[in-house]
C-alpha cells in the first residue's frame, strides 16, 4: 500500500535552521518546512529562506524548477545573468536548470519563501560553479 500524503501546518519555529556560510555557497539560512523525510508530504518541498545584510545565495544550477516569493526585505536576483531588484512581494519562477542566485545589498533581512516540485528537499542536488 502506498503512503499518501496529509495536510500538514507548521512553523519556522518548529523547524531547525539549516544553512552555508563559505566562500562556494555564500551566507545563507533556511528552515525546511516540507520535504518527505520530515514531513508526510511526497509532492513538494518549500522552506523559508534568509540573508542578512551582505549574505548571498552564489549562483547555482539544480534540475528541478523553484519559486520564490519575497515576503520581507529587498535583494538582488540573478537568473542566467540577468539581474533584478526584487522586493517584498515580489513571486518568482525559476526554471530547472537556470543558472540563479540572490544577494542582500541592504541593511535589513531578507526572507522568502522557496518551493520545489519534488517530495523532498534532499533530491535537490545544486551544482556551484567551480571556483
Amino acid at each position: 500500500m502506498t503512503k499518501r500524503s496529509q495536510a500538514v501546518i507548521t512553523t519556522a519555529e518548529e523547524r531547525p535552521r539549516d544553512g552555508w556560510d563559505d566562500h562556494v555557497h555564500g551566507a545563507i539560512s533556511w528552515h525546511t518546512l516540507l520535504s518527505s523525510d520530515i514531513t508526510p508530504t511526497d509532492s513538494t518541498s518549500a522552506g523559508i529562506a534568509e540573508l542578512d545584510p551582505g549574505g548571498e545565495l552564489k549562483p547555482h544550477r539544480h534540475d528541478p524548477s523553484e519559486v520564490y516569493f519575497i515576503f520581507e526585505g529587498t535583494g538582488i536576483l540573478r537568473i542566467d545573468g540577468q539581474e533584478t531588484t526584487v522586493k517584498a512581494g515580489t513571486a518568482v519562477f525559476i526554471p530547472g536548470d537556470a543558472e540563479h542566485g540572490i544577494r542582500n545589498e541592504s541593511s535589513a533581512n531578507l526572507k522568502f519563501f522557496y518551493v520545489f516540485p519534488t517530495g523532498s528537499f534532499a533530491d535537490v542536488v545544486y551544482r556551484f560553479p567551480e571556483n
